[in-house]
């Protein structure tokens, strides 16, 4: 299984981004998918996720802000950001948590390869 995460770059405060992210390989289900993010000299942090079933849940400060959607026959999920502000910046990491494929039992975590986000002040 392999995540591609697409959608970064630099942006003025207050625009908007979108990020996408692609899982393909033998995917049976993904039961959560999500997007966290590393800024610099800073822990990696949830920023949302999303299950199969459409729940949703954010960090406090991008609430009213972002919005996570996730089609699950395509097995994408994308992050549309709003109102960006300068303490956005950071890495953003696409995940897919609890995957079960068609040639493996049980299931597995994976993470993409993270595209950077970048808000100017």
């Amino acid at each position: 299984v392999q995540l591609q995460a697409s959608g970064g770059g630099l942006v003025q405060a207050g625009g908007s981004l979108r990020l996408s992210c692609a899982a393909s390989g033998s995917i049976f289900r993904i039961d959560v998918m999500g997007w966290y993010r590393r800024a610099p000299g800073k822990q990696r942090e949830l920023v949302a996720t999303i299950t199969s079933g459409g729940g949703t849940n954010y960090k406090d400060s991008v609430k009213g802000r972002f919005t996570i959607s996730r089609d699950n026959a395509k097995n994408t999920v994308s992050l549309q950001m709003n109102s960006l502000k300068p303490e956005d910046t950071a890495v953003y990491y696409c995940n897919a948590e609890r995957v079960m494929t068609w040639d493996t039992r049980g299931s597995s975590d994976y993470w993409g390869q993270g595209t950077q986000v970048t808000v100017s002040s």
